[in-house]
């Protein structure tokens, strides 16, 4: 026996304990519907094998923990008879990342894409993922692994932008950058000691800005896969932001040459 708790309209929807379903048919079953899953616990020993292909062929993040872990897991959003697994589905539907290329094709304008290597806290998702909204992005990429999934803390915390912004979720985020330069896009990496100024980059053109996370920032790997890489001079004592607010000002710096270039900065306001 298992069970699904709440959902989109149901009594307290939005919350963390939302979009969660537990028991081996009815996790089998939102596998099997193709439903968006962030993530699978279960527990170690009695780990469902048909359960665990499943996942792993759609490349769905599986936690082995402990029964007592387990437990604590199951009681934070009160499911019932879980024998042993709990899955954690999306709020919103994830989208490919041809998807985001194609909405930017069609919008006439060059293209403009978030890509976050890392960001694992909710607040600093939904808030970028706000920004990017309200900077004019097209999309924003995030890795299957190592990141924050668009939980409903990420919904709340991007004010309703992520009911709006497409998101697509990727398995390897040095192959998505090497696809966005083959589709035609310059690949531009942020951190605190590249020798390029954010304001002496001209970033007009079609363009995926990557973001690292807070304390390792861009991963070597992906660092090395971008075209090149900027700073954000600082004036002060302080020789960084965080990701979220380095984030703001890059994707604003970009909006003003775009407009500068001729682009607008239409759009409807996303208020708190």
């Amino acid at each position: 026996m298992g069970s699904e708790r709440g959902g989109p309209g149901g009594a307290g929807a939005g919350t963390d304990r939302d979009y969660v379903v537990w028991g081996r048919r009815p996790v089998a079953e939102a596998l099997e519907s193709g439903r968006q899953i962030n993530k699978i616990i279960m527990a170690k020993g009695s780990v469902d094998p048909g359960i665990l292909a499943a996942a792993r062929a759609r490349h769905i993040p599986v936690s082995e923990t402990d029964r007592q872990g387990l437990e604590r897991a199951a009681a934070e959003v009160r499911a019932g008879n879980h024998q042993g697994v709990i899955a954690f589905l999306a709020p919103i539907e994830y989208v490919e990342l041809s998807d985001v290329l194609q909405a930017a094709k069609a919008s006439g304008e060059d293209a403009f894409i978030a890509v976050l290597d890392g960001i694992e806290d909710p607040q600093n998702l939904g808030s970028i993922i706000r920004t990017a909204n309200a900077a004019g992005t097209h999309g924003v990429v995030i890795p299957v692994r190592r990141s924050s999934p668009v939980s409903p803390a990420v919904v709340r915390a991007s004010a309703g932008a992520a009911a709006y912004t497409p998101v697509a979720r990727v398995t390897n985020i040095v192959r998505t950058i090497e696809s966005l330069k083959q589709a035609g896009l310059w690949v531009v990496g942020t951190e605190p000691e590249a020798a390029t100024s954010l304001y002496d980059a001209d970033l007009t053109g079609p363009v995926a800005v990557v973001v690292g996370s807070e304390g390792k920032g861009m991963s070597r790997l992906v660092g090395e896969a971008c075209d090149f890489t900027v700073s954000i001079p600082m004036r002060g004592r302080l020789a960084s932001l965080n990701a979220g607010a380095a984030w703001a000002v890059v994707a604003f710096e970009i909006a003003r040459q775009r407009v500068g270039k001729g682009g607008s900065m239409g759009g409807s306001p996303i208020h708190s």
